[in-house]
């Protein structure tokens, strides 16, 4: 079970920032949630989105050198 909390959070990392990229129009209510005290942008929605991308590739390049 241990082997999959890496992977995982990589695919949920990503899933969550391609969804901003794509739909950004159904991903802003739930970032209007998160970022509570501010009112989320397109732009800065779409900021978040490609940081969760670079996350997820971060977590995904971490995994690789820990699987060797």
């Amino acid at each position: 079970m241990q082997a999959l909390g890496l992977p995982l959070l990589v695919q949920i990392s990503l899933a969550i920032g391609m969804a901003g990229l794509l739909w950004p129009e159904k991903a802003k209510p739930v970032f209007e949630f998160l970022m509570f005290p501010w009112f989320p942008t397109y732009r800065a929605l779409r900021i978040h989105s490609i940081g969760a991308i670079c996350f997820s590739g971060l977590l995904f390049f971490t995994w690789l050198t820990r699987l060797r």
